[in-house]
């Protein structure tokens, strides 16, 4: 008697011809039994010239990948598996229907262990996932976009505080590991308060934009760090620094803001802007980011106290 709910051969190939991802059966023998409608627009093959071929043979790429991996292992031991660490996003060489030399459909492929009959089989699934990975690609972009704009200071353009906080976390781990230098300079702009009364607000807030894109230009290596540490401070992180070079580069900072020339306030001590600078350098009793940060402050209270425009450096330990 007839089962009323088996489906007639030409129904069921209907059906697979219809679904909107790749279908391949293997055989017990890794051979090709069934390949259905997408996979012959997407991999420029017909059925019939498949039929009856190795997988691996028609795909010799797949081999040692996890593809192959996953394959042997359902044939061998009934194992099914999701395919999730692919060696590549484009196992597969498939294209978009309609393109036989465009870029690669990304792909997201599962492997089903069956019998038919006593032997077993195989039943390979492939989807294209294109769009999600694009999307994918495109909110981590975003995401990471977002995360470089929250380290950036909104009035002067340099790094701010939470970023220097997390960049001298990492240097001083790094400068520990190896026993490298590291030195600190934390920089205020004098008689801040006596420009803003003079000149306004909206004038200082250009006037601190200036210098730190001023002091930005000085540093030029690739991990030095500029920072708008908070207000009318400044800070700079020069990694591999010693206290002579730091205090040599602190100075050429100090006389390029100078060179400015930009006019200060009739109250200023001095008739155009100037920094004073406080130096400390990783060292003993200087091992963490607060130790460090003290020192420096130490040094550029000494400065604004010695009368401003000028370098002080913290030798306490």
């Amino acid at each position: 008697m007839t089962n009323p709910y088996d489906s007639p051969p030409d129904l069921a190939a209907t059906a697979l011809n219809l679904v909107d991802c790749g279908i391949i059966v293997l055989d017990n023998e890794g051979r090709i039994t069934l390949w259905n409608r997408w996979m012959v627009t997407h991999a420029g093959r017909a059925a019939a010239r498949v039929r009856g071929h190795g997988l691996f043979a028609v795909f010799p790429e797949l081999r040692g990948g996890r593809v192959e991996a996953a394959v042997l292992a359902a044939l061998a031991d009934g194992a099914s598996k999701q395919v999730t660490s692919l060696d590549s996003r484009t196992p597969f060489p498939l294209r978009p229907a309609g393109s036989f030399d465009g870029a690669r459909i990304e792909q997201a492929v599962a492997v089903t262990a069956f019998r038919d009959g006593m032997a077993a089989a195989c039943l390979i699934e492939i989807r294209d996932v294109s769009g999600a990975a694009g999307r994918e690609r495109h909110l981590l972009e975003h995401a990471e976009a977002l995360r470089a704009r929250s380290y950036i200071d909104g009035l002067s353009g340099i790094h701010n505080r939470r970023y220097f906080d997390v960049a001298l976390e990492r240097e001083l781990r790094r400068a520990q590991r190896h026993g490298g230098a590291l030195s600190l300079l934390l920089m205020d702009i004098d008689s801040f308060k006596a420009y803003n009364d003079h000149f306004g607000h909206q004038q200082g807030d250009a006037w601190l934009t200036t210098v730190a894109q001023a002091l930005a230009a000085m540093l030029k290596r690739p991990a030095d760090v500029a920072a708008r540490y908070g207000g009318e401070e400044f800070a700079a992180i020069l990694p591999d620094t010693d206290t002579a070079q730091a205090l040599c580069h602190a100075n050429a900072i100090r006389e390029h803001v100078a060179a400015l020339g930009l006019a200060h306030a009739p109250a200023a001590v001095k008739p155009y802007v100037t920094l004073s600078i406080g130096v400390a350098s990783f060292g003993a009793g200087r091992l963490d980011a607060a130790s460090i940060i003290a020192a420096a402050d130490r040094a550029l209270y000494a400065a604004k106290r010695g009368g401003r425009d000028r370098v002080m450096v913290d030798e306490t330990s």
